[in-house]
């Protein structure tokens, strides 16, 4: 086993879903994951590392990131070549950028957290706003379907790595093999017990959302545009 967060009773293990050796790939992936999400049982980032060369995959945890604390991320978010997974008003489609780019990317960065979590780590580290911002423009719905996201596009940490890696790497065989052990997950899942969990986009338009509207102005607005699937 690769990794031992991964280590399961063997009627539900995922060793046979994860590639026998690691994915050959040539870009360079940097995590920076929440630490709220360290511990969470069924976060997807380990099953991503175990299917990366250790050297290709790197997982940095925090909050706050600067140039004197993190020498390394510092030179690689400085780097021309280096871009940043962030949905935005400045992002490019990420194929469309590479195809104008005179500079073919080595390396993505990819945040992991809830979107809350994301936008404040974004925001609050000047570093990632450095390198390159590119989106994903899918219309896939997300088959991480054991945790409940907030609009039906809405991708995991591993698919939207599974996605910009075979854009990146030109290989559609990648995406496959990389979602493999996620469906494995949910599977299993499903099979023990897990319900499966719809959006909240999806709810509140079908009046289904188990919760009383919010008072606060600013959280009752967000939740008006996902019902008229406004991107927040």
């Amino acid at each position: 086993m690769p990794n031992t967060a991964l280590y399961r009773p063997q009627k539900v293990c995922l060793c046979p879903f994860l590639p026998v050796h690691p994915l050959h790939i040539s870009t360079h992936l940097y995590i920076i994951q929440h630490p709220a999400e360290e511990n969470k049982v069924l976060r997807t980032v380990p099953l991503l590392a175990a299917c990366l060369p250790q050297d290709k995959c790197k997982v940095k945890i925090g909050r706050r990131f600067s140039e004197e604390r993190d020498v390394e991320l510092s030179t690689v978010c400085r780097k021309s070549s280096t871009l940043i997974l962030y949905p935005g008003a400045e992002a490019t489609d990420l194929e469309e950028f590479i195809l104008d780019s005179p500079v073919y990317p080595s390396t993505i960065i990819i945040i992991d957290g809830t979107w809350s979590q994301a936008k404040d780590i974004f925001y609050k580290n000047s570093l990632f706003r450095l390198p390159k911002q590119v989106q994903l423009k899918t219309s896939v719905s997300s088959q991480y379907v054991i945790r409940m996201q907030p609009t039906n596009t809405c991708l995991s940490t591993l698919e939207c790595a599974a996605v910009a890696l075979s854009i990146l790497e030109k290989n559609s065989h990648i995406q496959e093999t990389l979602l493999r052990p996620l469906q494995a997950l949910c599977s299993f899942q499903l099979q023990h017990g897990a319900q499966i969990r719809l959006s909240k986009e999806y709810l509140l338009k079908n009046g289904l959302y188990p919760k009383p509207m919010p008072r606060n102005k600013r959280k009752l607005r967000k939740m008006e545009l996902l019902m008229n699937s406004v991107k927040i």
